[in-house]
């Protein structure tokens, strides 16, 4: 049997239950699910689907599929065929699933920001609701800042939450690890560095400043260390776009060079980043992520 649990009760304690006829969160088997005939993707990576196979047999499927009625008896992928293809590989039956009918999106997309208000979610469930409503619903941060009278700043970064490495992000969900911890972290370049000063943490009772200079400490001597080792470029003259994309990806981007010609450097931390940040980045121009 899949043990549930892990990183909380997920989206099903925030999407109204649907009832017969009606919108909303509901089990669906997946013999019952057809794939979308008009998903672009022709190709799915095989190691990150046993990888998210595998995460899925330890801790659950957290963020359910959208579909639509089909034939009698049946549903049509909206969003989420990767779940539904790795829920199968792991073995479960059934999956939970979010049905949209003609005409739903608004309300649903209103309820669950409603209750995204209401319910005493931790900082995982959280990230994994702005997730599910940036994903499946088509938000952008602002918007969602916007309808939840939040910092957009605060979104993308509750969202960096689900950069870090899986046990790390139970540890959050459990209360083990704060927030503030977790943000911490992130400024770390490697899953192997944040597990290790995570463990500093929980064995020394650091405080949220003090690990924010441990990392701080981290970081320098590593680019200390680079710098001895290769040649002096020039200072980016593009600082703002820096920031401005590293909120817009959720991630961490570094811009070198000069005006006539540089690089840019895009963090990511597994195959699952990997797949979000390709998704963000296929959605618009570069002005369009700019402006989001």
């Amino acid at each position: 049997m899949t043990r549930q649990g892990g990183l909380g009760r997920g989206l099903g304690a925030l999407i109204p239950s649907a009832g017969p006829g009606q919108s909303g969160l509901t089990t669906i088997p997946l013999s019952a699910l057809d794939p979308n005939p008009r998903q672009p993707r022709e190709a799915f990576d095989e190691v990150a689907l046993d990888e998210l196979a595998a995460s899925i047999r330890e801790v659950g499927l957290l963020q359910p599929i959208v579909v639509r009625p089909g034939a009698p008896g049946r549903y049509e992928i909206i969003a989420g065929e990767r779940r539904y293809r790795a829920a199968a590989r792991a073995g479960l039956e059934e999956i939970p699933a979010v049905v949209r009918r003609t005409g739903d999106e608004a309300m649903l997309t209103e309820a669950l920001v409603e209750n995204i208000h209401r319910s005493d979610l931790n900082p995982i469930e959280e990230a994994l609701a702005y997730q599910q409503l940036l994903d499946d619903f088509g938000m952008t941060h602002d918007a969602l800042a916007a309808k939840l009278a939040k910092s957009r700043s605060t979104i993308t970064n509750t969202l960096r939450l689900l950069t870090l490495p899986p046990r790390l992000q139970e540890q959050v969900a459990a209360g083990l690890l704060s927030a503030g911890h977790a943000r911490a972290l992130l400024g770390l370049p490697s899953a192997e560095q944040q597990e290790r000063v995570a463990q500093r943490i929980a064995a020394e009772g650091l405080s949220v400043r003090a690990t924010e200079e441990l990392v701080r400490q981290l970081v320098a001597g590593a680019d200390a260390a680079a710098s001895a080792t290769r040649p002096r470029t020039t200072s980016t003259p593009y600082a703002h776009v820096q920031d401005r994309l590293s909120d817009a990806l959720a991630t961490r981007v570094r811009i070198t060079g000069t005006p006539r010609r540089g690089r840019v450097v895009i963090d990511y931390s597994g195959p699952e980043d990997l797949e979000r940040l390709l998704t963000v980045l296929s959605r618009g121009t570069g002005q369009d992520l700019l402006s989001e």
